[in-house]
């Protein structure tokens, strides 16, 4: 298995990369894997997904610790297993937002969530605001028309009715070649020819199915760098992927 990552602030923004992304396991055989995009009209934008990420990375350590102390593991579905790290991080988000006295306008973010079966190569994702998934080449890509439904905007809710309200969620069985992208990824500008431009399709295509370089394990850094140098080709607004071979 490789994971190959990579963070980009965009061309257009000079103070922070709004964007987020971990990959870290959640159990020997398991991986959890998201990318999260603040929102630029929110406040403090770079603040929600960086938080919601680091809470991620607590429950996927805490989770993996469980099982290696245990020597047992863990025989949840994937399903289950995914909706109990998004009711665990709608929890863990509201304590500290009281801790903090903070508005909803300084927790949003989107977030792809998923947990890949390393060992079956099954995986579960859920879309919360916007973005692109991809499996074994097929792309599944998530617009909200620029007006996410943050999870900051539902945090006094009820979970369970939340989550069955959520019908941006996927399921995949033998996907040998998985990859998540906030929507940073459909921004990549030439700036100097428009006609020399690419087209989403070929940027996508060269980054998240071909499997050129992928003996590099800066694989997606060494691509953007490529297209930047060779092709005057930059990435307009901040860009997360995590992008996972199994």
């Amino acid at each position: 298995m490789n994971v190959y990552k990579t963070l980009q602030i965009g061309e257009f923004h000079t103070l922070y990369c709004e964007d987020f992304l971990l990959s870290e396991n959640i159990s020997n055989k398991r991986k959890l894997i998201a990318v999260l995009d603040g929102c630029t009209m929110g406040k403090e934008s770079v603040f929600a997904s960086i938080l919601y990420g680091k809470i991620l990375r607590t429950i996927a350590n805490k989770e993996y610790y469980k099982e290696f102390v245990s020597k047992q593991t863990a025989e949840t579905s994937l399903n289950d297993t995914l909706k109990n790290v998004l009711n665990e991080l709608f929890f863990e988000v509201k304590k500290v937002q009281q801790q903090l006295d903070l508005s909803k306008h300084e927790l949003l973010s989107t977030l792809i969530l998923g947990i890949v079966d390393t060992d079956t190569k099954n995986a579960e994702f859920i879309v919360i605001g916007d973005g692109l998934v991809v499996c074994n080449g097929q792309t599944y890509d998530f617009e909200q028309e620029d007006k996410p439904d943050y999870l900051g905007y539902h945090l006094q809710e009820d979970f369970e009715k939340w989550y069955l309200n959520q019908d941006q969620k996927l399921s995949f069985t033998e996907c040998y070649d998985i990859s998540i992208a906030t929507d940073g990824v459909f921004t990549f500008k030439n700036l100097k020819s428009a006609a020399k431009q690419r087209s989403e399709e070929e940027l996508i295509q060269y980054l998240l199915v071909s499997t050129d370089g992928n003996e590099f394990e800066n694989m997606l850094d060494r691509k953007i760098k490529k297209l930047r140098d060779d092709e005057n080709l930059v990435v307009t607004d901040d860009l997360a992927i995590v992008r996972v071979v199994l």
